[in-house]
């Protein structure tokens, strides 16, 4: 059994004998860096270093400690053919018993590790908006679901890793949206994808701002940018459609797998341009779960 990375409390709530395991040297080409840990019980894990025989010998080696009552000794090991991998890098590993200081500790770090990822915000609880939601949940960033009809938020209010937002005014949450967030933009109303997607575009804090549309959409939308914002070269910043025009496919599951790696690639690529001002950081829109 494999906990997700979001319920660190219920596991350590579960499993009061367990040990972490982290990444504490990594040279040369491995499966994760000195950022990797996992916790490791005689029935269940949380987390990964990285998988393959390097995972398989540190589970091995925290269960036998477990199963004798001491405490694990560190290890190096050489990513070769000797092990079944062939990285050809070198992971040194660290292991601690979890006492009830450990376990705050961790569950501090695993909470600040959330609280800095970057904010997709998905404007839209319809078919593709519910799709992109449930995609990007298993990515590290924070996923909000935003729409002004409650019924369609419902369908997802219970998913993890997905939060939702009941608004009457979608562009006030873009607004309020802190620095290096994304956002893509597939209403039911082609009118509040404009004014959404504008007060997006006026963000040049944003690290992605996209609309699902057609050729005809996104000439409209230009065209309404120019005549009602006065602002036409803001359109250059703007991804339409999103996911790209490579797989001509329309599923709304296709789209959003596309859309979400065109996301990921921004929003952790991002650097907040160095003009804006660094003690900008407005307060997260209230989230309705």
């Amino acid at each position: 059994m494999v906990a997700s990375r979001e319920d660190i409390r219920d596991f350590l709530r579960r499993e009061r004998d367990c040990v972490l395991v982290e990444v504490t040297g990594a040279a040369g080409s491995t499966p994760r860096d000195t950022d990797a840990w996992m916790l490791v019980a005689a029935d269940s894990l949380f987390g990964t270093i990285g998988g393959g025989q390097l995972e398989y010998m540190a589970i091995d080696h925290g269960r036998r400690a477990l199963k004798r009552g001491d405490a694990p000794e560190a290890m190096t090991i050489p990513l070769g053919p000797e092990i079944g991998q062939c990285c050809g890098g070198r992971v040194a590993l660290a292991f601690t018993r979890i006492d009830r200081e450990k376990a705050a500790m961790l569950i501090e770090r695993s909470d600040l590790e959330i609280a800095s990822r970057p904010h997709v915000y998905v404007f839209g609880a319809g078919h593709v908006g519910d799709a992109l939601a449930m995609a990007l949940s298993l990515v590290p960033v924070r996923t909000v679901l935003v729409d002004t009809r409650e019924n369609e938020l419902s369908a997802v209010a219970d998913i993890p890793g997905i939060e939702t937002c009941l608004t009457a005014m979608p562009e006030a949450v873009v607004r309020d949206a802190p620095p290096g967030s994304a956002f893509v933009i597939l209403t039911h109303d082609h009118a509040l994808d404009f004014l959404i997607a504008a007060e997006a575009l006026r963000r040049d804090d944003a690290s992605y701002v996209g609309m699902i549309g057609s050729k005809t959409k996104r000439a409209t939308f230009k065209n309404w940018l120019s005549r009602e914002i006065g602002r036409p070269e803001l359109f250059d910043r703007l991804v339409c459609p999103i996911g790209g025009t490579t797989v001509k496919d329309k599923r709304p599951a296709v789209i959003a797998a596309l859309a979400a790696a065109e996301v990921m690639a921004a929003a952790l690529n991002f650097r907040e341009p160095a003009q804006a001002d660094a003690s900008r950081r407005p307060a997260a829109a209230k989230l309705a779960r």
